[in-house]
Formats: C-alpha cells, sequence, structure tokens
C-alpha cells in the first residue's frame, strides 16, 4: 500500500509540471486538422493516417522532453554546436536532396522525409534567446542588431536558396520579433530598415529588369494573375468565402472535394476548414491558438532567467508567424509561400518540431521561479 502511495504521489508530482491547459489546446488543433483531411477523401487516407502516426510521435515526444532539466541551452558551446550543425545540414541539402515541387528541402528517407528547416527555427530562437540574454545590459549598442542578424541572416540565406521562401520568411519574423522584445533600441533597428528600403528602392530602379519587377509583384499580389500564379490564392480565397457563417458541414467543402483548392492538407488546410466549419469555426480556432500563444507566455514570464524568458518569447513569435503567414496567405492578403499552420496541417516535421519547442518549454518550467501571490491574481483575476 506505501509503494503504491508513492508511486501514485511521484507521477502526481510529475505530471503537474505539464500545463495541461497548453497541450489540450494543441492535441485539438491537431484533432481539427485530421478531421479536415480526413473529410474529403473515401476510403484509405494516406494523408490522415500517416499524420496520426505522427501525432503520436510528437506528443511522446513532448512528455519525454518535459521531463529534461535544459539549463544546459544556456553554454555557449552547446548553442554554437547546434548553429554550426544547422549550417551544415542546410548545405547538405544542395548535394544530397532530389527537386520536390521545385526545391531542395527536404532529405528523403523512403519511408520519411525530413525538413530541416522546421528544427532550424527552434535553433534559431536558442540562438537569439542566448545571445540577447547575454547582453541585456548593454543591449542598446547598435552592434547587437548587426551580429544577431548576421546570424540570423546565415540560416535565413540557406533556406531562402532552397528555395524555400516560408521558412526564411518566418526565420527573418523570429529575428525581428526577438529583437523588439530583447530591448534593443528602436530607433537604431529603424535605422537598418531605412538602410535596407533605400537598397531596395536602389535595386528597383537601376538594377531590377521589368520582367523581374513584375515576378515580384504578381508574388506580392498573386490576385492579379487569375490564370498563373494567383490561381491557388483565388481558389482559396472562394473556399473561405463560401463557409460562411456556420459552413457547409464535414465532408461537403466543394473546393476541396472536387480538387479545385489545391494543398487543402498542407499549404491550404485552413481554408478547406473555414469552407466546412464556417466563421464559427474559424471564432474557435482562433480561441484554440489565443489559449496556446497565452499558455507559451504565462509559462516564459516565470523563468529562472532571461534565456528562458526569450526562449518563450520566441516560441510564441514562431506560433503566431506561422499563423499570420498562413491565414494571410489563405486570404489573399498574402504571398503564397508554401508555409504552414501549426498543428493543423500535414507533415511530420513541423508537428514534431512544434511539440520539441512545447516540450522544452515544458522542462524549464520544471525549474522556473515560484510565482509571486501578486502575479497570480493579476494573471488570473485581473487585479
Amino acid at each position: 500500500m506505501g509503494s503504491s502511495n508513492y508511486l501514485i504521489e511521484s507521477l502526481r508530482r510529475i505530471f503537474s509540471k505539464i500545463d495541461w491547459i497548453l497541450l489540450s489546446s494543441s492535441v485539438f488543433l491537431v484533432g481539427a486538422g485530421l478531421v479536415t483531411m480526413n473529410s474529403f477523401v473515401a476510403g484509405q487516407n494516406y494523408f490522415f493516417e500517416k499524420q496520426i502516426i505522427w501525432a503520436i510521435i510528437s506528443i511522446a515526444i513532448f512528455f519525454v522532453l518535459s521531463f529534461i532539466d535544459f539549463r544546459f541551452f544556456r553554454r555557449t558551446s552547446v548553442v554554437v554546436t547546434l548553429f554550426l550543425a544547422s549550417v551544415f545540414i542546410l548545405a547538405l541539402l544542395f548535394f544530397l536532396s532530389d527537386f520536390v515541387k521545385g526545391a531542395q528541402s527536404r532529405f528523403d528517407f523512403g519511408i520519411f522525409s525530413l525538413q530541416p528547416s522546421d528544427p532550424v527555427k527552434l535553433v534559431v530562437i536558442l540562438l537569439l534567446a542566448k545571445y540577447f540574454s547575454r547582453r541585456h545590459v548593454e543591449i542598446a549598442n547598435v552592434k547587437h542588431i548587426l551580429v544577431s542578424g548576421f546570424y540570423t541572416f546565415v540560416l535565413f540565406l540557406l533556406v531562402f536558396l532552397q528555395p524555400d521562401f516560408g521558412s526564411a520568411i518566418i526565420i527573418a519574423f523570429i529575428w525581428l520579433g526577438m529583437v523588439l522584445v530583447s530591448g534593443i533600441s528602436k530607433k537604431h533597428l529603424l535605422m537598418v530598415f531605412m538602410i535596407s528600403a533605400l537598397a531596395f528602392g536602389g535595386l528597383w530602379w537601376y538594377a531590377f529588369k521589368d520582367y523581374q519587377k513584375q515576378r515580384i509583384m504578381t508574388f506580392i499580389h498573386p490576385l492579379t494573375d487569375l490564370q498563373g500564379t494567383g490561381y491557388n490564392a483565388y481558389q482559396s480565397t472562394i473556399a473561405v468565402g463560401s463557409g460562411q457563417i456556420f459552413g457547409k458541414g464535414i465532408g461537403y467543402g466543394t473546393q476541396s472535394k472536387l480538387q479545385f483548392l489545391p494543398e487543402y492538407e498542407t499549404d491550404f488546410i485552413f481554408a478547406a476548414f473555414a469552407e466546412e466549419w464556417g466563421f464559427i469555426g474559424v471564432v474557435i480556432l482562433l480561441l484554440l491558438y489565443g489559449v496556446v500563444v497565452w499558455r507559451i507566455i504565462v509559462n516564459s514570464i516565470y523563468g529562472a532567467t532571461n534565456f528562458e524568458i526569450l526562449f518563450g518569447a520566441g516560441l510564441a513569435i514562431l506560433f503566431i508567424s506561422h499563423f499570420i503567414v498562413h491565414v494571410g496567405m489563405n486570404i489573399g492578403l498574402l504571398p503564397v509561400t508554401g508555409t504552414t499552420i501549426p498543428f493543423l496541417s500535414y507533415g511530420g516535421s513541423h508537428l514534431i518540431t512544434e511539440f520539441v519547442g512545447l516540450g522544452i518549454l515544458m522542462g524549464m518550467r520544471r525549474y522556473r521561479r515560484a510565482a509571486h501571490k501578486d502575479d497570480i491574481k493579476k494573471e488570473f483575476l485581473g487585479v
């Protein structure tokens, strides 16, 4: 009896360190993606079945990581090793991977493929969290924008050249978001943006040819070329709008079922979901993503050091960036870049990466600072 009570108490202590609200919201989003994937195919569904496997593996990894003490990430040698390994692996893609849909972005191992740009995003977060946490006293110095920008640009460029424009944009957003929350001088940041804008303006007027300008404009505004590059974005906006208030119902999304909407299980899964579930379903989806981001921020606030706080901030920025770019792409407001939406889209690389990020956050939660009573009141009671 005593041993069983001890075991129960031990398990209770272990699992009390898990943020069940965060995990539940994430699992609900995975479930919404699975339902959407399975609603347009009669009989055996390749994407649905494989995604279930990836979901089980991802959640298992989440629990394993939540038991690990991640204070070793504070060591410069560890983060530098991750950075150099990322550079090596991304460079290796150009020699060992095949072109798939016009990009060399993944290693094919037969039964599964690996897209390195997904875990590299976590490496960017760890790298910037380490860099800015060590320099919080002198953070106003403009050199920290340039140095952190250089590290990020190396990974950004290797991803951009694949070409994987969506992941490259997300990496850039992670850098920008973490620069803003780190306390760097906004005047210096504005100066960097102004120099970049002037450089682009010079290229636009004096270097780019007319056909290059046209390609850029079509990329930015795809709906101006409905028969070409804008076709996917146009069909996506139709799918979103046709869902109206209550949606067409599960399995009745005509844009996806009749294959007008391409890549409905990955790049345009938000549009497929919106067509079936309508405005009400989209609101629920927004609430779930809001809960995920809220819980990430709450957990990071009580980080033991600036490193843990900045990692949590970077993770929140990662999810927000993916969500904004994917939804903007699906409703025709942003260029089509092939960006997935967290938890919902098909794919093992991004799903495992997302749960790895949450697992690391839970590991950091195990040694976080104790919350002050006033902080708890403010968080839950708003007083």
